[in-house]
């Protein structure tokens, strides 16, 4: 096939910047270990440097971060269980990423970073773990992986795909070059028509995508009660409790903020507090200290005491166990134009959710929660203090938007049925 020679002027170009830029990754490595020391570790993965394969082959799935691991989770399940004999590679980005693979896996699935885009990097990764087939979740658009994908014969599947309105418009510069590399996909999986759409604005063809619905709504949340029966022995009933989830460092004293308007009506109330970033958990402790509140973190004194206002969830993988343990929860990366977090795992595990107003990753499920009557939207931060005030003392009006909640969940379940439906014919045959 005769080679496209404004994709081969449009990948040299892209590939020459990254090499100029591949000095910038080491200070960039070195600048976030300072903050979290795993980033000092394994540098050779980024590069793609291994020891010397084995000769087997893999199926691969790339989730950057812990948030599309966790969407992942039950998929790669559903096909391990049909398909045992195949091997797995699981790729992230981020060292909590990582963390979780582990947590799920143990050592059942290899597992490394997934390198940077350059030619080299990906003909080294490519050719150590000869994948038959690649599963890639949601918007990670590395256009020399795919391009390397396509000319060693590897069927691309992009699951569980969004491409917000801003992130269509922040590809502008590389639209030509995603463009082309999207259309060396076998299929775009998107979450939503209204994705699906964006795809194909980016350059992909129609044929290629299809509207599967999101897999996070497929999640098996983890079963509350070993949590709720701790947190009970340690807080009293009645007390009111909200937590605030996933909060980033430009929301902190937001939060601090909505706590202490709160303790001037409701001297009881307790903030079960869990910033997004491991970084950030001492950063946290110490803010809430400045303020003479009394504070426990989940790894010193395990529980609230009795007289604690601040709890500091301070460990990786028990979120879902403490949003059922609150009975209201504030979802962070919305008050800062971040894009939000997952809103369905609060409604999943029974409990009011509120937001703030940047919500553009997870704009169809916000928009589907809200006309549901399952979460507040709200402006700034003051609102969202006032929404979680409203709803600690209106128990009528929390337990209606509980309900909404659940029965949306559960209602939008069916993309993991689904995606499996089409992945499970394109794994390689078994061996005989």
């Amino acid at each position: 096939m005769r080679k496209d020679p404004v994709e081969r002027l449009l990948r040299g170009l892209y590939s020459a910047v990254l090499y100029l830029l591949l000095p910038i990754t080491v200070y960039h490595l070195v600048w976030r270990g300072f903050r979290v020391r795993e980033y000092f570790r394994r540098w050779d993965e980024r590069y793609a440097s291994y020891p010397p394969a084995d000769g087997r082959t893999y199926v691969w799935l790339h989730a950057v971060s812990v948030g599309e691991v966790n969407a992942a989770a039950s998929l790669v399940n559903t096909l391990r269980a049909q398909r045992p004999d195949l091997r797995w590679v699981i790729t992230t980005i981020t060292p909590t990423g990582s963390q979780r693979v582990r947590a799920l896996w143990g050592e059942a699935v290899d597992h490394v970073y997934l390198p940077y885009d350059v030619p080299g990097a990906v003909n080294r990764f490519l050719g150590h773990f000869k994948p038959n087939l690649a599963l890639i979740l949601e918007t990670e658009l590395w256009p020399n992986m795919l391009f390397g994908c396509r000319d060693r014969g590897i069927p691309v599947y992009i699951l569980n795909a969004r491409l917000s309105a801003r992130s269509l418009k922040g590809y502008r510069l590389l639209r030509a070059l995603v463009g082309r590399a999207l259309r060396t996909v076998t299929c775009v999986a998107a979450q939503s028509q209204e994705d699906a759409q964006r795809f194909v604005e980016l350059g992909a063809r129609p044929d290629q995508v299809l509207a599967l619905g999101n897999l996070k709504f497929d999640m098996h949340p983890p079963d509350p009660a070993p949590m709720l029966a701790g947190f009970a022995q340690h807080v009293a009933a009645g007390r009111p409790v909200w937590i605030a989830a996933s909060t980033h460092e430009g929301e902190e004293q937001a939060v601090v903020d909505m706590q202490a308007a709160l303790l001037q009506r409701h001297p009881q109330a307790l903030l079960l507090w869990a910033p997004r970033h491991p970084e950030r958990f001492a950063r946290v402790e110490a803010l809430v200290r400045e303020q003479g509140w009394r504070v426990a973190t989940r790894k010193l004194q395990q529980w609230p005491q009795a007289d604690t206002q601040v709890f500091v969830i301070d460990t990786l993988g028990e979120l879902m166990g403490f949003y059922a343990c609150a009975q209201v929860a504030f979802v962070g990366g919305s008050l800062q134009p971040i894009g939000g977090h997952n809103l369905l795992e609060p409604a999943a595990m029974g409990t009011a959710a509120v937001t703030g107003p940047h919500l553009h990753n997870f704009s169809e499920i916000s928009r589907r929660m809200n006309e549901a009557g399952a979460l507040r939207i709200c402006a700034d931060a003051a609102e969202v203090g006032q929404a979680v005030e409203l709803l600690l003392g209106n128990d009528v009006l929390r337990e209606q938007m509980i309900a909404n909640g659940r029965a949306l969940v559960a209602n939008g379940r069916g993309a993991l049925e689904r995606t499996a439906a089409l992945i499970l014919p394109r794994l390689p045959p078994a061996a005989h």
